[in-house]
């Protein structure tokens, strides 16, 4: 059976050359997927996708639509042009990452405790002024796309930059901070809010924005209720109450640690009365 499979892979044949060419290009395809992963790009080369297997399907030697078919190909001539128009930011950012530091992708991550500490100091000290607040931290899902309905900032996190994002009367009060790779990405983001029929109805606009990004996603999403001042935690569609700043961070960290083995945790499911407004 791996003999088989051995010479159809034509494995035999294999040399060191051929080994380097298969990593650069795992490295190029790897590379391209980070870039366009989180943002409306995915539909962009899904669109670009069908209008190939189109172009294949009404060739010759299948239905033969010949009009459609050279329709199509006269189209695709355009395509390479209208890649490098329509993804020309994220061929920028691909191309300063890969020349700043080529192997970053594979390096391993870690887990940001300043990042923690200063997320949990924020929440606290807004809980004490009843400020509400939504900061959601991303993992391995980009979230490029909620990025893109708020005010860029892509700024170093710290405790100071997010209270006066979150203060009253800020330009910037309404709607969610992004973090994304260790940055605040965004600020003022319009995050989906969730549609579950069994949620109970004490909750606000940002406990279900929060529920409704890490329903579509796999981010963490910190609220501070601006009625009642707490602090909660949605993981996964689930909302975890009742938290303060030692127990926030510690949840912080044992989801991003968890999340960096590849493991799974269930966060329980804390029920209260507390309402957001």
């Amino acid at each position: 059976m791996l003999e088989r499979l051995y010479t159809a892979l034509h494995l035999q044949e294999m040399n060191p050359s051929g080994l380097v060419d298969i990593f650069l290009l795992a490295v190029l395809i790897y590379q391209l997927l980070l870039m366009i992963r989180g943002t409306r790009s995915v539909n962009i080369l899904l669109a670009m996708a069908v209008l190939v297997l189109l172009y294949v399907i009404t060739g010759r030697g299948l239905f033969e639509l010949n009009a459609v078919h050279s329709v199509l190909g006269n189209l695709l001539l355009y395509v390479p042009l209208a890649v490098l128009i329509l993804f020309q930011q994220q061929i920028r950012q691909a191309l300063a990452s890969l020349g700043s530091n080529p192997f970053s992708a594979f390096l391993p991550k870690r887990v940001e405790h300043h990042l923690i500490d200063e997320v949990a100091l924020t929440a606290a000290a807004l809980s004490s002024k009843r400020v509400g607040a939504l900061i959601v931290i991303a993992r391995d899902m980009g979230l490029r796309t909620f990025c893109e309905t708020g005010i860029a900032l892509d700024a170093l996190v710290s405790y100071d930059l997010m209270m006066n994002i979150f203060i009253r009367r800020s330009a910037l009060h309404d709607g969610a901070v992004v973090i994304e790779g260790g940055r605040i990405k965004a600020a003022s983001c319009f995050l989906p809010l969730t549609t579950t029929p069994s949620l109970s109805r004490s909750y606000g606009t940002r406990h279900r924005a929060a529920i409704g990004i890490t329903e579509e996603s796999d981010a963490l999403a910190v609220i501070v209720s601006e009625e009642t001042g707490g602090i909660s935690l949605a993981v996964g569609g689930l909302i975890i109450e009742g938290l303060n700043a030692q127990t926030l961070r510690d949840k912080l960290e044992e989801e991003l640690a968890s999340q960096m083995e590849e493991k799974k945790s269930t966060p329980e499911l804390v029920t209260s009365e507390a309402g957001d407004a």
